[in-house]
């Protein structure tokens, strides 16, 4: 039936069915073509990645042996022996020697005043006048009674010889002479209680004149003339300026260094009086405390000190500074050179072949930018490493430059 469809033109509906399914794609080559597609570009990625860590990798290993060929630049000092005077330091506070508070030793007016306050006095100088008018009169009585009983006690002893004259010649008996020698004794004894009595009442009257019992600065005065005082009350205070101590406190582990330094002789001690460290005081340790205090560990120690310009002031604070010791033959090297280990303290070392070691040390003192190192391996002469340090290892071979410090005694 297929045959007779197209009459009379010639076409064949079977034909063009046939043409048709002849141009068609067959699905199993794409998919073939994609696979093939996938596993070239695998292929070239692995190659890719193997040709880069071959190319990595060298590179790596000419870096190294150009690191490993070149060498470290760093700064050196020589180690130095030499006798090191140990300085301690501590905060000070200023203290006065002496501070008295004047009082009145009787109840009385105050007349006069004959200082200001913040006035510097000498020992002996008038301060107040108080009012002595019952004190004049109670030494002018007394003095009135110590003049009868000069008297009386003339006329009982011109009375005792008359009566020894008379027993001689038997005129009286001894009964009458006895009372007559009684009458001598007991006046003499008034006379001893009178003249007491005259003393204090001077003593009592030189209470109305009152003077400095020191030499320093007056602080302020609370009373003025026409004040009532009593014997409690502080009419002023005295605090001796020159000299003037400074008191401070050091750790306990120097008490036996400062204990064999005061045998010696003096210790000097120096303070600054300003910010600068220009103006300094020098004086000497006067006082070691008798106990060391439990709770801070540290031993009281005072210094004295001249002050005629009065530079130094009760109260003030100022940074202290001694030497009880002297470290003899210390070897020393500048504080940047000590390295901290995991375990303890080294320093790296220049030996002739040009190559860093490390030394270990022990430090005794670290003082004015340099340390007090002991350790094997390590003489004067040494030449240790001050900068770079952090770049070396043991056996890294190093050029020596010039620090950029610039401290005295740095090879170049």
């Amino acid at each position: 039936m297929a045959d007779t469809v197209g009459w009379g033109k010639g076409y064949k509906l079977t034909g063009s069915m046939e043409g048709k399914s002849q141009t068609k794609p067959v699905p199993g080559t794409r998919r073939r073509a994609w696979v093939t597609m996938a596993g070239i570009l695998f292929v070239a990625l692995i190659a890719a990645t193997w040709i880069w860590r071959n190319q990595s990798g060298a590179a790596d290993v000419k870096s190294k042996r150009d690191r490993g060929n070149s060498a470290i630049h760093v700064a050196t000092a020589l180690a130095t022996r030499s006798n090191m005077a140990v300085r301690l330091t501590a905060n000070g506070t200023v203290t006065a020697q002496q501070m008295v508070a004047v009082r009145p030793q009787l109840s009385a007016m105050i007349r006069a005043v004959h200082i200001k306050e913040g006035q510097f006095v000498q020992k002996g100088e008038k301060m107040f006048t108080l009012d002595a008018r019952t004190e004049d009169a109670n030494l002018s009585r007394t003095e009135g009674q110590l003049a009868k009983s000069r008297v009386d006690l003339t006329n009982a002893e011109r009375n005792l010889e008359r009566q020894r004259e008379l027993f001689r010649q038997n005129f009286i008996s001894q009964a009458a002479l006895e009372v007559a020698e009684s009458q001598v004794d007991g006046l003499r004894a008034l006379l001893s209680v009178d003249q007491a009595t005259v003393q204090a009442n001077r003593v009592t009257r030189g209470f109305s004149e009152i003077t400095a019992p020191i030499a320093g600065r007056t602080g302020a005065i609370p009373v003025y003339q026409g004040s009532l005082v009593q014997p409690n009350d502080a009419l002023v205070s005295i605090t001796q300026i020159d000299p003037i101590n400074v008191s401070f406190t050091l750790p306990e582990r120097e008490f036996v260094s400062l204990q064999q330094a005061l045998a010696k002789g003096e210790v000097p001690v120096n303070v600054v009086l300003d910010a600068a460290g220009k103006q300094t005081r020098q004086g000497r340790l006067i006082f070691v405390d008798n106990m060391v205090d439990t709770a801070s560990g540290t031993i009281g120690l005072k210094a004295e000190f001249p002050n005629a310009d009065r530079h130094l002031w009760p109260g003030m604070f100022v940074p202290v500074t001694l030497t009880p010791r002297t470290l003899a033959g210390a070897l020393t090297v500048p504080v940047q050179a000590v390295q901290n280990g995991p375990d303890r303290k080294f320093v790296y070392v220049i030996g002739e072949d040009g190559k860093a070691n490390s030394l270990t040390i022990e430090v005794r003192l670290i003082q004015d930018g340099l340390a007090v190192i002991e350790g094997e391996g390590v003489a004067p002469g040494t030449r240790v490493v001050v900068e770079g340090a952090q770049n070396l290892r043991p056996g890294s071979v190093v050029t020596e430059v010039k620090p950029r410090s610039g401290e005295a005694g740095v090879g170049s």
